[in-house]
């Protein structure tokens, strides 16, 4: 793939989610794509559960109970996927329970590190 422009890369978000993503990643994208790090927003599922019953969108899925299911197939699906990643040294956390401009600051000195600045 080809970036335009001054773009260093490309992010892949939410991907991949599963087992079956991962596989179908590794074998459409070996050879085409090199991954520099996956980013993991952490956060407490107390607050993550807050912030989706808050966030005021009108989602008929953002109920306690359907929160609750989201949060099960994570750990069971896509949590194994981030641990796949972090044996590799490629992991890079950011605690997401702060404030959104210390977040975003700390998500901009990921980037940064990774492309050398």
């Amino acid at each position: 793939m080809r970036a335009s422009g001054d773009a260093k890369g490309f992010l892949v978000d939410g991907f991949p989610r599963n087992e079956n993503n991962l596989q179908g990643w590794n074998k459409q994208m070996d050879g085409k794509a090199d991954v520099q790090f996956v980013l993991f927003l952490s956060c407490p599922v107390s607050i993550c559960l807050d912030r989706c019953l808050n966030r005021g969108q009108g989602r008929t899925d953002d109920n306690e109970d359907s929160l609750k299911k989201r949060i099960e197939t994570y750990n069971h699906q896509t949590f194994p996927i981030i641990e796949h990643f972090e044996k590799s040294g490629l992991v890079r956390e950011v605690k997401s329970e702060r404030p959104v401009d210390e977040v975003y600051a700390d998500v901009v000195k990921v980037f940064d590190l990774a492309n050398g600045n």
